[in-house]
């Protein structure tokens, strides 16, 4: 796809900026070291050249969740707060809820584009029952995806990697 004139201008200015991010998986069932997703979000953000500062695992507690993402939003070394798990229709999973609140801007078009992908790419109409969260706790930004291993790959590679220097330069400037 040939991107218009003004998004790689936008590109072209961020490409150089260095990215801050905390990973943090919401889990009750996983440790740091058998979290797959996590490793691979870390993997895939490190490969494209961000730097995580922060890896962590939370349980599935909301009230935890919202303070730990408040706290990391606060934190001027931090530039991206990427949280993976706890997104599902379980009672327990309430990683949407936990972050929704905190958000000053949300980005809609994250998990529109997200689920298209994700029906289109990998789970059919499943993808109906994926919730995804983007947006903008002040000038940090923060995303809240599924725990699958598959998710983290198909939001890494074709929705954050691209645009996250973007992202954070517009947050930051």
């Amino acid at each position: 796809m040939t991107l218009p004139e003004g998004v790689r201008e936008h590109r072209a200015a961020a490409a150089e900026r260095a990215v801050a991010c905390a990973v943090l998986t919401v889990s009750d069932s996983r440790t740091l070291a058998t979290d797959e997703s996590g490793r691979l979000a870390v993997e895939r953000l490190v490969a494209a050249g961000f730097t995580v500062v922060v890896r962590e695992l939370l349980p599935n507690d909301e009230a935890a969740l919202t303070a730990r993402v408040a706290a990391l939003a606060a934190d001027a070394a931090v530039d991206v707060v990427l949280i993976t798990g706890g997104t599902g229709l379980g009672t327990r999973d309430r990683s949407v809820e936990a972050v929704r609140p905190l958000l000053t801007k949300e980005l809609p078009g994250f998990g529109e584009l997200f689920r298209q992908l994700s029906f289109q790419e990998q789970i059919g109409p499943a993808a109906m029952l994926t919730r995804a969260l983007a947006g903008a706790i002040n000038s940090t930004f923060v995303v809240v995806l599924p725990g699958s291993k598959a998710a983290v790959a198909l939001a890494s590679d074709r929705l954050l990697v691209p645009e996250l220097r973007h992202a954070v330069r517009e947050l930051r400037r």
